[in-house]
C-alpha cells in the first residue's frame, strides 16, 4: 500500500510538472508571437550644408539616412522623397534650419507635403524677423500623420526670401 501512495505521488509530480513546461513554452511562444508584431519601423534621414543650394521655396533633400529600422519606410540618399511602404500611423518630427546672408526681414516657414500636395494642418508659420545681422532660426515640429502604402513625404522650406536652408533632420515613427 505505501508503494501505491508513493508510485502516485511520483506520477502526479511528473503530471503537474509536464502542465508546467507546457505552459511555459505556451507562455514563451505568446510572447515571441507578439514582440514580432511590435518591431519599430524607424526612419531618421539628415540634410548637411551643401544639400539645399536652392534658395527660397524647395523641398529639403536628405544625403544621410542615420537610422532606418523595419520596411515601413525607404528613402534613397540625396532624395528629398520618403516613401511610405506601409499604410498606418506614423509621428513625424523634423528640424529646419534656415539662415540668410546680409540685414534685412528674414521669414520662412516649413510645411510636410504628401503626394506633393501641401498639408495645411502641417504648415509651420515661422515669426518674422527684421534688420538683423544675423539672420537665422531653426523651426521644428512634430505631427501625427494617418499615411497609405505608396504615398510619399516630403519636408519643404516655404519662403519668397533667399533664405539657405543649411542643417535639418527628419525623424518618423510607424507608431501603428
Amino acid at each position: 500500500m505505501k508503494c501505491n501512495c508513493i508510485k502516485n505521488d511520483i506520477i502526479k509530480c511528473i503530471g503537474i510538472s509536464i502542465i508546467f513546461v507546457i505552459l511555459i513554452i505556451f507562455i514563451v511562444v505568446i510572447i515571441s508571437v507578439n514582440n514580432t508584431n511590435n518591431e519599430k519601423d524607424i526612419l531618421t534621414a539628415i540634410a548637411v550644408k551643401g544639400d539645399n543650394e536652392q534658395l527660397g521655396t524647395t523641398s529639403i533633400r536628405f544625403s544621410q539616412n542615420d537610422i532606418v529600422i523595419g520596411n515601413a519606410l525607404t528613402h534613397e540618399e540625396g532624395s528629398d522623397t520618403i516613401l511610405i511602404n506601409e499604410t498606418g500611423i506614423y509621428q513625424i518630427s523634423y528640424q529646419l534650419f534656415g539662415i540668410k546672408e546680409g540685414a534685412g526681414s528674414f521669414n520662412f516657414n516649413a510645411t510636410l507635403l504628401v503626394n506633393d500636395i501641401v498639408i495645411d494642418s502641417t504648415f509651420n508659420d515661422g515669426p518674422v524677423l527684421e534688420d538683423l545681422v544675423n539672420n537665422r532660426i531653426t523651426l521644428t515640429s512634430t505631427v501625427i500623420l494617418r499615411l497609405n502604402q505608396g504615398d510619399t513625404l516630403k519636408l519643404a522650406g516655404v519662403s519668397i526670401e533667399d533664405i539657405e536652408y543649411e542643417k535639418a533632420r527628419i525623424d518618423i515613427e510607424k507608431i501603428d
